[in-house]
């Protein structure tokens, strides 16, 4: 079962033109949040953040596939788009950058974008890589068990992938046909690692081969191509078929961190490279070509964006930091003394 590569003329299912735009307009707001969370940390308000930038075309297309009413997400710190797409708001995400009171996924507890969103049925996760895949494994096991129509969807770079969580969580997702997509954003670099240093493979889509389910590598910056790949494994699981491996091929626009400096391990040539794979300016230049957009309705988007942030950022700049009484809260229950 060797892995595919998906191409345009294999698309069983298509975005409506309007949801093609209101992905768009989802993309182009993630990435007015990540320059500014940047910002932010320039100016030395907000402690860390990983950049979204490069993924958010993949992300927007995984989460359109799914049905968040019933389905699952296991997510990892390199997601901002993905969570917008599910329904966080700028408001809360920057709470957690700046530490302020009622950030909804660990009280501003931890680091930004960690710990559980009960509202939109994101897991708890971590930055340490791989471990929400077996936890993953897990929920759909208990889907499965339980008999429900509900497909888990765990997200995770290329760096992820060398990780023993993620063979021991596919190898057992095949054993048991787990309702599961393994998603895989490959930018090609695990921090400073690439990947031929990581893997003697050329796409990751071909491990599952090992696993006994399809894997299928596909342009990371494409929403329709995305869209289409994801929709068929989505399907697939319900159907009781069990796991599909997707390989998005995507490209990290920025550093690994706000603490890292791509230029001592990447080359100028792949610098230029990758910014002509901003699926920010692919999307818009499709949806300019197909008539789908204009010109000043583009400009539009990304004004109100950009409005959409800068409201957001005053909003919660000027909301009290987190309490220090609020470290116990959830983490300990508090009784009385027995006599």
């Amino acid at each position: 079962m060797p892995a595919s590569k998906h191409s345009p003329s294999d698309d069983s299912a298509q975005l409506a033109d309007q949801r093609l735009v209101a992905l768009y307009r989802t993309m182009v707001l993630s990435r007015y949040l990540d320059d500014r969370v940047w910002m932010l940390n320039r100016q030395g308000k907000a402690a860390i953040a990983a950049s979204a930038q490069g993924h958010e075309a993949a992300q927007v297309a995984c989460v359109e596939a799914t049905d968040p009413s019933k389905d699952h997400y296991l997510i990892y710190y390199r997601q901002a788009t993905a969570m917008m797409a599910l329904g966080a708001t700028p408001e809360e995400m920057l709470r957690g950058f700046l530490a302020k009171e009622g950030e909804p996924m660990s009280g501003a507890r931890q680091f930004p974008y960690h710990g559980a969103h009960p509202r939109v049925d994101m897991f708890n996760f971590s930055n340490v890589i791989a471990t929400q895949m077996p936890q993953a494994a897990g929920v759909a096991l208990s889907d499965k068990l339980r008999g429900l129509d509900a497909v888990t969807i765990v997200s995770f770079g290329d760096g992820a992938a060398s990780q023993g969580d993620a063979h021991e969580s596919m190898n057992f997702a095949g054993i048991q046909k787990l309702p599961i997509i393994f998603f895989c954003e490959n930018n090609r670099y695990a921090i400073s690692v690439p990947i031929d240093k990581q893997m003697a493979i050329d796409r990751v889509a071909s491990r599952a081969a090992g696993y006994g389910f399809p894997g299928v590598s596909v342009d990371g910056t494409n929403i329709q191509e995305v869209y289409a790949v994801t929709k068929v494994a989505i399907d697939r699981a319900r159907n009781g078929d069990g796991p599909t491996l997707i390989e998005a091929n995507v490209e990290r626009l920025l550093p690994h961190t706000t603490d890292d400096d791509h230029t001592r391990y990447r080359s100028a040539e792949d610098i230029e490279y990758i910014s002509q794979r901003d699926p920010v300016k692919i999307t818009s230049a499709f949806l300019l070509s197909k008539g789908l957009l204009t010109e000043a309705e583009d400009e539009a988007i990304h004004s109100d964006a950009k409005k959409q942030v800068n409201v957001a950022t005053a909003t919660v700049e000027n909301e009290p930091f987190a309490g220090v009484e609020a470290i116990l809260e959830n983490v300990t229950e508090r009784t009385e003394p027995t006599r």
